[in-house]
């Protein structure tokens, strides 16, 4: 089959490799009709996470047709057509009981190597490093399904693959970073980075009773969109612009009642704090750019809510926690707990609340992923999400 492979730091590659097998009696095997580039992959890309080998295939959303499933796969069967969450669980530990599935203590086969670094593992995830887990990813033509008995989500409708295919990961992470951020009706809510992730926190933060949502980046194309959804938006690379003085002349000086850091540990910043992570960054003398963290934690009023879906990975410096100690406020984060959100999602979409595929704006094949890696990467293009037809011939 063809998939798309880690092929070491900004260098990615579509190769012919292997078909995925069974291994397990609760594998199904998953021929893939959809995929897509994350966000995420692309810390991958640019070699922010570590444990990553040649070779790796990448990919951690997806959907397709079950073409195979183990002897001990009970609710699937051949031709079903379901969306595949990016976290594995296995649905019995203490975790998965307590719906905490992201923290699955059964799924990581290599979680001595994050308890290594971090102290603790969380589940297995698809395409994203060996220390979590090393499965094959899913941008590829098949991938195995590790315990098929309680990911993945069947689609008995007639929907599109592109109707439901960020159920997977993006549409799910926006609405917990959204439910993490504990949204009070008439609540105002400021949303650093308007990409697919923050897209879906602002409309989902909209659907849990904001009033008012400030949207902060600045792509011109990702901001058209944040204002189609109602957000007002701060483009914080205009000239003179301060995002926290923006933030406190739209809130009356008090700060909004709730932040969401959709961007994680590559931030960028103009100011002097962002030549100081990348200066400490390429001297591995810090791991994340966490410039949008500490500007959060600085706006969020007093007793406030920092929610954090955007991916950190290791040592973060000059974060100002004393602030956030000061002003008492409440610090929600994590991968998301997918399987809570998945079926109530795909209910608001089967009642036409919304449609997720309105953040597309590439469709390209296995063939062309390498290069839309650089593309989005360098944010070119006006990209917004890409969707990759494993099946479709790039000379089409």
């Amino acid at each position: 089959m063809k998939a798309v492979c880690w092929m070491g730091k900004s260098k990615v590659e579509t190769l012919t490799v292997a078909d995925p097998k069974l291994l397990n009696p609760h594998d199904a095997i998953i021929k893939i009709t959809k995929t897509a580039i994350c966000g995420s992959d692309l810390h991958l890309y640019d070699g922010f996470i570590p444990t990553m080998e040649s070779g790796d295939i990448l990919g951690h959303e997806f959907m397709g047709v079950v073409e195979e499933v183990g002897k001990e796969v009970t609710n699937l069967r051949r031709g079903d057509r379901v969306v595949i969450p990016f976290t594995i669980a296995c649905g019995n530990c203490l975790f998965c009981k307590k719906k905490i599935w992201a923290a699955c203590d059964n799924s990581n086969p290599n979680a001595h190597l994050m308890e290594a670094a971090y102290g603790y593992s969380g589940s297995g995830l698809f395409g994203y490093s060996h220390m979590m887990g090393g499965y094959a990813g899913g941008q590829a033509q098949y991938a195995r399904v590790p315990f098929a008995n309680v990911g993945p989500l069947k689609i008995e409708s007639d929907l599109p693959d592109e109707k439901v295919l960020f159920l997977s990961d993006i549409f799910p992470t926006g609405y917990m970073a959204a439910e993490n951020a504990q949204i009070q009706s008439g609540d105002t809510v400021a949303v650093w980075g308007c990409g697919p992730v923050g897209q879906f926190a602002i409309a989902s933060a909209f659907m849990l009773g904001a009033a008012r949502v400030i949207a902060i980046d600045r792509l011109p194309e990702r901001l058209e969109m944040a204002r189609s959804l109602g957000a007002i938006t701060v483009d914080y690379s205009e000239e003179d612009v301060s995002v926290l003085t923006a933030l406190k002349d739209l809130t009356g000086g008090i700060g909004p009642d709730a932040c969401i850091d959709a961007v994680g540990l590559e931030a960028h910043s103009a100011q002097l704090q962002g030549t100081y992570d990348k200066v400490k960054v390429a001297l591995m003398m810090e791991t994340d750019r966490p410039s949008v963290l500490r500007q959060a934690i600085q706006a969020v009023r007093k007793g406030g809510t920092l929610s954090v879906p955007g991916v950190y990975g290791g040592l973060l410096d000059k974060v100002p926690f004393g602030a956030a100690f000061g002003k008492g406020i409440t610090m929600k984060m994590g991968q998301t707990n997918m399987h809570n959100y998945m079926k109530p999602l795909l209910e608001r979409i089967e009642k036409g609340q919304i449609d997720p595929s309105y953040i597309i704006s590439h469709r390209i094949t296995l063939e062309q992923a390498p290069e839309m890696y650089k593309v989005w990467r360098d944010k070119k293009e006006n990209v917004t999400k890409i969707v990759i037809d494993p099946w479709a011939n790039a000379a089409a």
